[in-house]
């Protein structure tokens, strides 16, 4: 079991839909609970009434701690990947809520099985968030005897040098202007820049604990784009067939942008010998947690990022002056981060993911700055195109007082390409292997911040891998080297469209995916079966343009086919009968347009849809063209 703990003013949350078939039966009303401890509870397999018990037990020895006397028991299947079936987690949680009214705890509980909208208001004390962890007593022998398999002790973890640092470095907060000014953060008015202030307050407080589900969550799932997968670690998800075209889409698209600006595509290894000099070095000046693994005589790590393959294969090359900027390029699918279990969620934060990385080796900093105003671009164009513009994220910059002093044109250049100003992160003294870091962050529905693209200035790795390249004097010289995402992760490209998404609902507008990343972008809905083989002609005509269309011959009534396109946000619906059939017009349902009407031509239909989707990659319809066809992934 796994318990987030949370003393909070107050709490409101109101069923929405059903996420289980065994959900109780409630009113979908708003529930507000004010001074009381919520209990964020996972019930994991195994668990049963000895865990509720002695949950309930440390529950009780801390609310006199808190001089509170009230919880909220609320089921949180996102806290483990770990998860009991249904019926028995809901047994667990009743017993939970029984034994604690026997203790004379006033005790609430949340529906379960629903999907739940819900605010929180945590208090400010130190002691307001706790997190806890309990196995049954049956697997604590277990793993004392050596039986069965456990997370390492935590005094035994490898942490980086630079993760420790991460933590106690002093950082200078101040918001970079589009004309190179900094301004410290306390003293800039955000008015006309709320998300940056959302940005700020999020990244100064480094709090990236989850306490409230992501819209995106269900979203993933209803949608049936992906989901978790209780066999794995946390923070490795399954892909169903729609989720995995997306995904393959977004791939193709950021390697043919890479490869267009100069990138070799290359393929290294997904472990690396933790005892190579090289390696064992660069992972004390990386910030991120490490997955271990032991073979024959070898401990090995898996890799965070394609820097340890390609600077190993760059250290291996001849390299001339006259090929510099000499540009690496790897889509690692997958990388791996060991994230806090707490801070795992969804597409946000995984421990598994798809990292485009494009590494750039220059000859000196006038190359650099060429190089990292080009790519810089490169970022941001990307992401317009995968559909996300600069009203959804923010930027931030991270450098020391000396390399401000020094290349105070160069921020303000940057600064003003970006044109909005931005959070600037600046230290003392640099730590990190590099002088410059910047990163374009994505500000979610819980006014939290997720990193997308990113470039760095690697000031170091050259040296500790031994990469050289000959100068014009026939002279080996150490190259810099920058360091690029120009999507950041895939997954998270993903969970960002989603929580825009689900953004624009909010504010009245259709919620749906760009139309060139949409599984079915047409959907025909025939008004009998006696249509069918006609309807399937029109199907393979748009089909043939390279457009992915899809058919509903299932036994709904219409008014249904239609409502489960519009939950599937199908961007075209089309219903057809014998008058469409013999006047060759279409009345088309566009979704843009919420759910206006259109009449078209067959060809108009596929010329508006094929400038829409122009220069995007393309991949066939990732499931059977026939919805009777189809398997239900997500119940």
């Amino acid at each position: 079991m796994r318990i987030l703990q949370l003393h909070s003013n107050f709490i409101t949350y109101k069923p929405v839909e059903k996420e289980l078939s065994q959900a109780e039966e409630v009113e979908k009303n708003e529930v507000r609970i004010e001074d009381v401890v919520v209990l964020f509870t996972a019930v994991e397999e195994g668990d049963n009434i000895q865990v509720s018990q002695r949950a309930i037990n440390d529950v009780r020895a801390f609310l006199g701690k808190l001089k509170v006397n009230k919880i909220l028991i609320y089921p949180f299947a996102h806290l483990s990947s770990n998860l009991s079936k249904p019926l028995e987690a809901f047994s667990v949680i009743k017993d939970m809520e029984e034994y604690a009214k026997q203790k004379g705890i006033e005790t609430y509980r949340a529906p379960f099985g629903w999907n739940k909208q819900f605010t929180v208001s945590i208090k400010g004390h130190p002691l307001a968030e706790q997190s806890r962890a309990y196995a049954p007593e049956a697997l604590k022998a277990e793993i004392k005897e050596g039986e069965g398999v456990c997370e390492p002790k935590k005094d035994e973890e490898p942490v980086s040098a630079a993760l420790k640092a991460e933590d106690t470095l002093k950082s200078f907060w101040h918001i970079l202007q589009t004309d190179g000014s900094l301004v410290p953060v306390e003293e800039f008015k955000f008015k006309g820049h709320t998300n940056l202030q959302k940005f700020s307050n999020y990244e100064i407080k480094k709090t990236r604990a989850v306490t409230v589900m992501p819209p995106h969550v269900p979203l993933m799932k209803r949608l049936e784009i992906a989901d978790y997968e209780p066999g794995s670690d946390p923070g490795n998800v399954r892909w169903y067939p729609k989720g995995r075209m997306i995904k393959s889409l977004l791939e193709q698209y950021v390697t043919t942008r890479v490869q267009a600006y100069g990138g070799m595509e290359v393929e290294t290894p997904l472990m690396y010998d933790f005892n190579h000099p090289s390696l064992a070095s660069y992972l004390n000046r990386f910030p991120a947690r490490q997955y271990v693994l032991k073979s024959e005589d070898k401990e090995l790590f898996l890799r965070f990022a394609a820097c340890f393959g390609q600077f190993l294969m760059a250290h291996d090359a001849q390299i001339s002056y006259k090929q510099l900027p000499l540009k690496l390029f790897e889509l690692t699918r997958y990388s791996f981060r060991r994230e806090k279990s707490g801070e795992v969620v969804g597409l946000k934060r995984l421990r598994a993911f798809t990292m485009p990385d494009c590494h750039a080796f220059c000859a000196d900093f006038d190359q650099v700055k060429t190089e990292f105003m080009t790519r810089f671009n490169l970022c941001i164009d990307v992401l317009d195109n995968i559909g996300l513009t600069k009203d959804d994220y923010e930027i931030a910059m991270r450098f020391t007082k000396d390399f401000y002093a020094e290349h105070k044109e160069f921020l303000a250049a940057l600064s003003a390409k970006f044109g909005k100003p931005i959070l600037a992160e600046v230290w003392n003294e640099r730590f990190f292997y590099f002088v410059l870091k910047w990163d374009l962050n994505f500000i979610d529905n819980q006014d939290k911040a997720a990193a997308l693209s990113t470039d760095q200035i690697d000031v170091e790795n050259a040296k500790r891998y031994g990469i050289t390249y000959v100068d014009e004097k026939g002279e080996k010289q150490l190259p810099l080297i920058l360091h690029c995402s120009p999507s950041g992760a895939i997954e998270r490209n993903i969970y960002a469209l989603l929580e825009k998404a689900y953004r624009e609902q909010m504010t009245g507008k259709a919620p749906m995916l760009p139309l060139w990343l949409s599984p079915t972008q047409v959907r025909l809905i025939p008004i009998s079966d006696k249509f069918l083989d006609k309807v399937d002609q029109l199907a393979q005509q748009i089909t043939n343009h390279n457009i992915r269309v899809d058919i509903d011959d299932s036994a709904s009534t219409l008014q249904k086919k239609i409502r489960e396109a519009e939950q599937e946000w199908i961007p075209y619906i089309i219903v057809i009968g014998e008058k469409e059939l013999e006047s060759g017009t279409l009345s088309v349902r566009i979704r843009e347009l919420k759910g206006k009407q259109e009449t078209l031509t067959i060809e108009q239909l596929i010329t508006n849809i094929s400038e829409k989707i122009s220069g995007k990659p393309y991949k066939p319809l990732p499931l059977p063209v026939y919805l009777s066809k189809r398997p239900q992934f997500h119940g």
